[in-house]
Parts: C-alpha cells; structure tokens; sequence
C-alpha cells in the first residue's frame, strides 16, 4: 500500500476516535512538504474544522498527535498554521527501497486497470520542404507523449498525416520544371526533401519578382498577387493533378518519392518511427460523404448558394463552412473525414490526440463540436495536444524565404557542438574513432531532446543551441554524465549490482533519505506527465534526481565504506538511481551512454 494511502486511511480514524466523525479516507489529501519546513508530506486540516470544531493549529496539533501514537511511519510532526507537516520514519524509507522492484517504464509499464488503445498523430510535415525546428519539436513531443502513455499501460497507435497535394506542392513541382534542368537527389548530392525545399525557395523568389513588375505597371499588390503568370501557372497544375493528368502526376509522385526518402533519413536521426501514414492526397475527399450524411440528418443545413455550414454558436463558436458553394471541401472537411477512417481502420482506439501548434486551437475546438454533433461517441476523448511555437534568438523562421532552421541541419550543428564541447573539457581521452563518433551522437541529441522537452508544451520557447550543451546545468548532457558515473562507480569497483528485494537493516543519511524519497516518486511522476499529456513532468524529475545523486556522490562513501552492508546498501542506491535514469530518459526519447 502506498504511504499516502495508509496516511489516509489513519487519518479517517484519527477522525473518528478524536471527533466521533466520519470523513472518507479517499476524500483525505496529502502533499509534499514545503521546503522551507520540516517534514516530509504534509496534510492540510481545514476540511476538518468544522468536525473539530476547533481552530486549524489545535486541529492540526490532535491529528498530529494522534499519527505519531498511532502510525509507525510518523516519526514526528510539526504545525504550521492549518499546515501538519509529517515526518516519515526512516524505517519506513528503507524498508519501502529494500522492497523495490524494476523501474517503471514504456518497456515495463505501471498497473493500469483501464488501459485503452489511443491514436496519437504527430508531425504532420508539407511535402514541399524538409522538416524544420517547429517540426522536431513536434516529433519530440509526440514521441515523448506516446512513451508516457505506454508506460502507463495503454495501447499507442503513432500515425502521421502527411500534407502531400495542394498549392504549395506544385509551386516546387513547377520551378522544378522551369529551372531544374532534370537535377536529382543524387545529381545534386542533396537529400531528396532539401531538393524539393530548394525549388520552393526558388519558385518564392521568381514569384516576388513578376509581383514586383506587376506593382510597377500600375496593379495594386493584391491584383499583382493574382495575375502573376507563375502563380497562374501554379493554379493550372493543380487543377490538371485533381483531373489527374498523367504527366503531372508522374511529376507529383517522382518529387514526393525524393522527399519522403528524405524523411526517412530524419526521423531516424531522431530516433521515431509511426504505425500508419495517412496522406492527404487520399484523405482530402473522405469528409464530404460525412457532411452529405450531416444535411440528411438536419445536423447541418444547406445554404442557398449551395455550399453547407454548421452552426456552433450554441457551443460559443461561429457557423463553419464545410463544403463550398461548388462543391469542394475545406480544410476541416478532410480532418472530419480521416477522424472516421482512422476508427474504421482502428476499431478499439477510445482516444485521439493531434499534436498541432497552438495557432490551431480554435481548428481543433470546431472539429471535435462537429465530431460530436455527427454521435460519435469518441469525440469527447478527442484531445489537441497544443504547444507554443519555437524560435531562435535571431527571431522567427519563414519557410519561402529559406531562413528556416532544417531538421538535419540542427542535428549536425548539435552532434558539431557535442564533439568541440566534449574534447575541450577532455571527457573522452580513451575513446577512438567511431566509438567517440557514437558519443557525440549521442550527448547531441540529448541536448537538443532534454532542451525542448523540459519546457512545458503549451509554452513558446526560445531555443539555443550553445546552452543546451553543458555539464553541469539543466541539461541532457548533465544527467547524462550522472548515469555514466553511476556506471563508472560499478567499474571502478569491479562491484556486482546488488540484486532487488535484499533487506537492508541500515541508518541511512539525509541525503540517502531524499534520494530514495526522490525514487519513490517516479511512479506517480510517471502518472502526473500522462494525465497532462506533458514531458516536461519528466524531464524536470530527472534533473532534480540527478542532481540528489550528484549531492549523495560528493558526501557519502561508497567504495571505501568498511561497513558492508551500508556499502551493499549504498551500491543498490546507486543502481537504482542509475535505473530509474534510464528509464526517464528513455521517456523523452534520450540515450544514457555507460560511460562518458
């Protein structure tokens, strides 16, 4: 039974012999206690006042009393206002670490009496450029989420939805056409999305130009905008991809090829992989049997133009078009469309959760209205994990105009910065070649992972690249070189890890109490980053883990200890430590080297 649980159910009876009154046990709460004072889990007391009839210090001072007379785990208590502030025995610290199992994890989840199949959609990339900073931090979310949720038992189908047809992909096909001269991925010595993304630019630039022209002859910029012939053009081809012309889309399909090998090569890099791919070039029409079935069923209503809409003003939205006078279907009509398919393809999946920036919030309040309005009954566990859009210290990026900060190239300026870092501290004297090479990678990409996920998602952040690498900050790196000194201390030793479930009969030192408190918390850490869809839970425990450990490693013997069993004792603290390390960091997509 977990301590809290066992607090509570004394506490109801505390109650009950103090006051002659029941108050449920479940209904008692319990937090950590304020640093400033003694103590390790505090109860607040004014829910009972009125049982007391007591003030809160008098209340606080019976119930108090009452757990210290009646509790072994309650070695003391003090009161502060309607504060009573436990002090758990170390008795029971020792025999809580002394009966721990494996660490909880994506691989080794917690119990879970309810566990569901979720659909969880990430990244969501253009193919008409390569992934970018907002999309890693998409990519790292979405994954982060799905390692969380498996570690608390549920099922993850990991989709993606890529936006493959539209505007944006013929203005790269067509300056393709016009300034290519037949270049390929392999002519080029380019990765087949940077390819595609140069001709983007390329077509922005040319674009700008005739608009420039056009200004000059006397059109306002709007009319330039329109009767520019590149964008004309553009507009024609699309026009021939949805009649499905064959050249256009022998072009379509031969660009997107190089793109999604590109693709590839990145979400590699980073570590990620999905179950099911949905693309738009298949999905953009599945919405408009919905909303044809929407009007029969009087749910939505047909303008005299034609085009149909949806009313949610009722729900404190505005009326929503869903199909065009013309015919044609909106944005929102397709996400409609994939939400059925994806539970057609997915009849067990109870939830779905679309990682998307928080300039979609209001997309996302209107599609699940509308899902809910159609009667599915798995709209109200439909859910928009938002986040705050990233930005660099030179400002915001702009994919036309080439100055966004590409996915692979981060990645190489993050494993450069790891490699110019690590050798000037001389961490890695005794690694060679290829094996330094796997390191770099490694402390690289733990930097980049930690820095982004250790920020809560629903904030905007600032992302440096030089801060994100340091020894001994708030880093991946950091809590890296924690778990390598874990395993050094194992090496220097020659020491075996001490098998689970050996009772220790030890006095333990302050700070081996705050690191086994530390422990005890994970699984409920683990709970928290799931109910809130929220990584930044974990990264920010394992930092305050890593650095107990640090505290524990610099005051306390391990090695040299003559007392065997404190020494054993202090070992198995290590390891543990070390596990629950790699197990966090394993949640957030992030590799612990053993040695650094």
């Amino acid at each position: 039974m977990k301590l809290e649980d066992v607090l509570s159910a004394r506490t109801a009876e505390g109650i009950k012999a103090l006051y002659g009154q029941d108050f449920p046990a479940e209904k008692i709460a319990f937090q950590k206690t304020n640093q400033e004072f003694e103590g390790d889990i505090t109860l607040v007391v004014f829910p009972f006042l009125k049982l007391s009839k007591k003030g809160p210090e008098q209340t606080a001072g019976d119930i108090g009393e009452f757990l210290k007379s009646n509790c072994p785990e309650v070695a003391a208590y003090n009161v502060v206002k309607g504060f009573l502030n436990l002090v758990i025995a170390d008795r029971f610290w020792v025999d809580y670490f002394s009966a721990l199992g494996p660490a909880p994890g994506a691989a080794r989840p917690l119990k879970n009496e309810k566990p569901e199949t979720i659909l969880l959609e990430y990244c969501g990339p253009n193919t008409n450029k390569p992934l970018h900073l907002g999309h890693v931090r998409n990519i790292l979310l979405g994954w982060s989420v799905i390692r969380i949720l498996e570690a608390n038992g549920h099922k993850i189908i990991k989709a993606n939805i890529v936006n493959d047809r539209g505007v944006h992909i013929c203005k790269s096909m067509l300056a393709w056409q016009k300034w290519g001269h037949g270049e390929s991925p392999r002519s080029a010595g380019m990765k087949g999305d940077h390819l595609v993304g140069k001709y983007y630019v390329e077509f922005d630039k040319h674009y700008k130009a005739e608009v420039a022209d056009l200004e000059a002859s006397g059109l306002s910029r709007e009319e330039a905008e329109k009767k520019a012939p590149l964008i004309q053009e553009v507009q024609e081809m699309l026009r021939k991809w949805e009649a499905g012309d064959t050249a256009v889309l022998d072009l379509w399909n031969r660009m997107n090829g190089w793109v999604y090998e590109g693709f590839e090569e990145t979400y590699k890099a980073l570590g990620v992989s999905f179950d099911k791919v949905y693309y738009e070039s298949q999905t953009y029409k599945l919405g408009k049997k919905v909303v044809e079935e929407g009007v029969q069923k009087n749910i939505f209503h047909k303008r005299a133009d034609n085009s149909i809409v949806v009313d949610l003003k009722a729900e404190k939205l505005d009326e929503k078009v869903l199909l065009r006078s013309d015919g044609t279907s909106v944005y929102i009509t397709q996400d409609i469309g994939t939400a059925v398919e994806r539970v057609k393809d997915f009849p067990d999946v109870r939830r779905m959760i679309y990682t998307v920036g928080n300039e979609q919030e209001y997309h996302f309040k209107v599609l699940f209205k509308i899902l809910k309005k159609l009667g599915y009954e798995w709209a109200d566990n439909c859910y928009h994990l938002s986040y705050g859009m990233v930005e660099l210290p030179e400002g915001k990026m702009k994919s036309r105009e080439g100055t966004v900060v590409d996915a692979d190239d981060l990645i190489n300026e993050m494993i450069d910065t790891a490699r110019e870092t690590t050798e000037a501290l001389g961490k890695i004297e005794d690694f060679e070649g290829e094996e330094a090479e796997k390191l770099y990678r490694m402390i690289g990409l733990a930097a980049l992972k930690y820095f982004i996920l250790k920020v809560d998602p629903k904030k905007k952040m600032l992302f440096n690249p030089k801060e994100s690498i340091d020894f001994n900050g708030n880093t991946g790196p950091f809590i890296q070189y924690t778990y390598a000194r874990i395993q050094s201390v194992f090496r220097k030793g020659k020491a075996e890890v001490p098998p689970y479930g050996v009772p220790y009969r030890v006095a333990v030192h302050p700070q081996e109490k705050e690191l086994i408190k530390r422990i005890y918390d994970y699984p409920a850490v683990i709970a928290q980053a799931a109910r809130e869809y929220n990584p930044s839970v974990i990264a920010n425990y394992v930092y305050e883990l890593a650095k107990d450990y640090n505290l524990f490693y610099h005051d306390i013997t391990i090695l040299k200890e003559q007392d065997e069993q404190l020494k054993k004792f202090r070992l198995a603290l290590s390891a543990r430590t070390g596990e629950i390390i790699r197990s966090a960091m394993d949640l957030l997509g992030i590799t612990v080297p053993e040695r650094m």
